[in-house]
């Protein structure tokens, strides 16, 4: 099983997307931890994406596609990806679509998060990220069991210098700008849902594994 899920910034895909991973044995795909590893490991592709970074400039479609082209390839990828935050607009769409036909993949469920705009501000203004394996809190809604320090690894947590009301809405405003036109491009195809992301975490999470599971 091959899944999509994407969605404004905080609207918890991250932390639904590796749950429902886990849950179903797939390989979970985010964008920033795929071009930090291959940074870090300099691939090839990772060296070509490092020069558009460090101009601060955005990495090109191309490349990042061909990223998650190597990933999906994998033995472990056999299983099922889910692709978190992936496409972000209609091009890198088609071009993922492109390369999967490729492979002779395809997507089977597609799923769009969403939430008002107050309760995005809301979280992301509270949320903690740890600094080690990127796992998520939220001061209010999802609190470490030890102030500053992550469940998971036990490293530090940091609150993102961007996580400010000011920089959040204007994140805000783009994404919708950009993902307006994704969604009607998704919107007509018959594996393509949308998922209420303002309940609590399980609630939320039970919805996702009925759109999977449906």
């Amino acid at each position: 099983m091959n899944i999509i899920l994407f969605g404004p910034p905080g609207v918890g895909k991250g932390t639904q997307g590796v749950k429902l991973a886990q849950t179903n044995d797939m390989v979970h795909l985010a964008m920033g931890d795929l071009l930090r590893a291959a940074v870090s490991e300099k691939t090839d592709l990772g060296i070509k994406a490092k020069t558009f970074m460090d101009a601060g400039q955005l990495v090109p479609d191309d490349v990042v596609i061909g990223m998650i082209e190597s990933r999906i390839v994998l033995d472990d990828a056999k299983a099922g990806f889910l692709l978190d935050g992936f496409p972000r607009n209609v091009a890198q769409a088609k071009a993922l679509q492109t390369m999967l036909a490729e492979h002779g993949l395809d997507v089977d469920h597609i799923i769009f998060m969403f939430a008002s705009n107050e309760a995005l501000l809301e979280r992301l203004c509270g949320r903690l990220i740890c600094s080690a394996c990127s796992f998520g809190f939220h001061r209010h809604y999802s609190p470490p069991k030890t102030e500053g320090i992550c469940d998971q690894c036990g490293s530090a947590l940091y609150q993102r210098a961007d996580d400010t009301e000011e920089v959040i809405s204007q994140r805000l405003e783009v994404y919708v700008e950009q993902t307006s036109p994704l969604l009607e491009y998704y919107g007509d195809d018959e594996v393509f849902c949308k998922v209420n992301a303002e309940a609590g975490l399980e609630q939320v999470y039970e919805a996702l594994l009925t759109a999977v599971k449906g």
